[in-house]
């Protein structure tokens, strides 16, 4: 029996952690020589995401994007995060203000 009720466990432990898996809460983007890297995100529709942005650089760059109304200052160096969504489906653009000929991205949601 108790066995049987720690195999149970175990399964619903894998069940979960495969369910996280397949659908990220929360994903992070790098900014590195004026870049974002990923430049495209997918996300599911109706979903909150959080994202992360990483700024490698040694100047500060400003996450804009007026698709998703978000407006984030990175530090040099630093990091921020922020929600987003829950979104319907369809693509959402977004920049970096100080570097916009390069550190353009799209978040596609699905």
């Amino acid at each position: 029996m108790k066995n049987t009720v720690a195999y149970t466990l175990f399964c619903l432990m894998i069940g979960v952690t495969t369910l996280a898996s397949a659908n990220p809460s929360e994903i992070t983007i790098k900014i590195q020589k004026g870049r974002f890297s990923p430049s495209q995100i997918e996300i599911p529709a109706d979903t909150k995401v959080r994202l992360v942005i990483q700024n490698l650089d040694d100047t500060p760059e400003e996450f804009e994007s007026h698709d998703l109304n978000r407006e984030v200052l990175i530090k040099a160096n630093g990091s921020a995060s922020f929600y987003i969504g829950p979104l319907s489906t369809g693509l959402y653009k977004f920049e970096g203000e100080f570097s916009p000929e390069t550190a353009q991205g799209v978040v596609i949601v699905k």
